[in-house]
């Protein structure tokens, strides 16, 4: 049984013994009374026998185990509004962050007037498959702003390549999509030699990068991401802004298109 079932089961019973504490002692209203302190001491005053009451409330579940669901469904409702409260508490104040940082690359319209940001990770599989969603939206949208924002959480591997594309992207800007295109729809893991030799094939110079690499504010930048998703609650990858929403996992092009209608109709 999960937590969200656990916290319902919980919530339904005290309710249920507030029903039959007031139902007994013959004063319903008792039921508002809002607290199990409130239940106990009102069994305590109309000498309820504690057996009996939770006789009461197992027998009305047993009859009524919808009651478990729809307090699950309650909760995760109300859970879903605070953390859409929250991330839009976070959204508005870390704007020039989450959608201008100079480390981002930018792929689409440089001055679209709806910007999506995708949290990514170069040896996530299902960025890997993402990237159609990315291509498809950008070529489709001619307002679209794609911020491409660099979560490495899968490894050394990946933050090594991180640490180049970065590099390649203060170098190179007006080549970063062609870099991100090739190194996360390429085969095989992306390591710091892979993304070396990607930067390479698209004109980078080796000595040039790598002392780029060495950039100090590289690491600061994906700390300060870390920070920012630990913040949006992102977890994995790919994981996107939209708007003042904050949209988790790959849905596909159909849903992310839904949610850039959305953030334009609240312009």
């Amino acid at each position: 049984m999960n937590k969200a079932v656990l916290l319902g089961t919980t919530g339904a019973a005290v309710a249920l013994a507030m029903l039959a504490v007031g139902f007994v002692a013959g004063n319903p209203q008792m039921a508002k009374a809002g607290t199990t302190q409130s239940v106990q001491t009102a069994a305590a005053d109309t000498k309820i026998d504690r057996t009996e009451v939770e006789g009461i409330i197992r027998d009305y579940l047993l009859k009524n185990p919808e009651v478990l669901l729809e307090v699950q469904d309650a909760l995760e409702a109300k859970q879903k509004e605070e953390q859409r409260i929250a991330h839009l508490g976070v959204i508005n104040s870390a704007k020039d962050q989450i959608f201008n940082s100079s480390f981002d690359g930018v792929v689409g319209n440089p001055n679209g007037k709806v910007t999506i940001v995708e949290f990514y990770d170069y040896n996530c599989g299902f960025c890997k498959r993402a990237i159609d969603d990315m291509k498809a939206l950008t070529k489709t949208d001619p307002d679209l702003r794609f911020v491409l924002k660099e979560f490495p959480i899968l490894g050394p591997d990946s933050q090594k390549a991180s640490v180049v594309s970065m590099a390649f992207h203060l170098m190179m800007p007006e080549k970063y999509g062609a870099f991100h295109s090739a190194l996360l729809g390429g085969q095989g893991r992306a390591t710091e030699a892979a993304a070396i030799k990607v930067a390479l094939s698209l004109g980078a110079d080796e000595a040039t990068l790598r002392e780029k690499m060495k950039d100090p504010t590289i690491p600061e930048a994906i700390s300060k991401t870390y920070d920012l998703a630990n913040k949006l609650a992102i977890t994995g990858t790919p994981s996107y802004v939209v708007g003042n929403e904050v949209v988790f996992g790959a849905l596909g092009q159909e849903v992310l298109a839904e949610k850039i209608e959305a953030a334009k109709a609240a312009l």
